[in-house]
């Protein structure tokens, strides 16, 4: 039997809060606009021009020049000595900043540590370049507030030891100050991701508190420790500002060849500058798509 055209239920055109969900505006998206022109400014257009710069020579022209400068003998010493110094901060870092985590997470300590602790770890993880070399001068350097009282209350003389703020260790203490903020501010959420249940079962079944954190935790906070770090190294291998305010040219690192290569008067080679950047990008970028690939890992291994 045919139906009446007025037995036909029609559905309304979609109209409101439905439709816009469907079609956003072009004004929703003036409030990305910012973030795309930040981007395109300040990360794209620079990554775009020294990746150019670094096969091209003083005069425009393509050459393999600057990258075949880059295994000479003291541009790899550069590379190796921030590559020490940044696994080292790094590893350093991921321990303390571990530790530290797990003792305000888990360690029974009165409920203000991990507030106290999380706002002195957003702070601290941003305190760099100059500000930070001048407190470390301050109190570990010849003259510095520690080295000077241990030197009239202990009788230590802490350079005697060979230990100097401007050495590799120097550095590396440097570092430390905002590579342990930074470890705890990123694997706090996967400590909370620990369900309080998997070590309950643990116990049920007899298991010890080794065996819960060797068999259960850290099989499940393996790929955020190891990405962490990654970030860590990533991180200490990209800074300058610090290492520069805080050594000067006293340490052969990559950061600081780098600046003598673009604004110094000596050793002034632009385009070899140029490369020397590109090499930190080729090994930043895979520390951090490492960290990338093991934080989605870790992800999923929580789900």
């Amino acid at each position: 039997m045919p139906t009446s055209p007025d037995s036909v239920t029609h559905c309304p055109p979609e109209t409101g809060p439905a439709r816009q969900r469907l079609a956003p505006s072009a004004l929703n998206w003036l409030g990305v606009v910012p973030f795309f022109l930040f981007a395109l400014l300040f990360l794209i257009l620079p990554t775009a021009t020294l990746m150019i710069g670094a096969f091209q020579d003083a005069n425009g022209h393509f050459t393999l020049g600057n990258i075949a400068k880059l295994f000479d003998d003291s541009i790899l010493s550069a590379y190796w000595i921030s590559f020490e110094v940044s696994a080292a901060s790094a590893l350093g870092g991921s321990l303390i900043g571990l530790l530290l985590a797990l003792a305000a997470i888990q360690g029974g300590l009165p409920a203000w540590i991990r507030p106290t602790l999380m706002t002195f770890s957003g702070v601290a993880s941003n305190f760099a370049g100059i500000p930070l070399s001048f407190a470390f001068l301050s109190t570990l350097g010849r003259m510095g507030l520690v080295t000077v009282l241990l030197r009239n209350y202990a009788d230590f003389d802490l350079y005697s030891t060979g230990f100097s703020i401007l050495s590799f260790i120097g550095l590396t203490l440097t570092y430390l100050y905002f590579q342990i903020p930074l470890m705890v501010l990123i694997v706090t959420p996967a400590i909370d991701g620990l369900r309080a249940e998997w070590r309950e079962a643990c116990e049920s079944l007899g298991g010890s508190s080794v065996a819960y954190w060797w068999h259960i935790a850290l099989p499940i906070l393996w790929p955020s420790i190891l990405g962490s770090t990654l970030l860590l190294f990533a991180n200490a291998f990209g800074a300058v500002a610090t290492a520069y305010a805080l050594t000067g040219s006293s340490l052969n690192i990559v950061p600081i060849l780098l600046y003598a290569q673009i604004r110094g008067d000596v050793l002034h080679d632009q385009n070899l500058g140029y490369a020397l950047a590109l090499g930190m990008i080729v090994v930043t970028g895979l520390s951090n798509a490492g960290y990338i690939w093991l934080r989605s890992r870790a992800e999923r291994g929580r789900e």
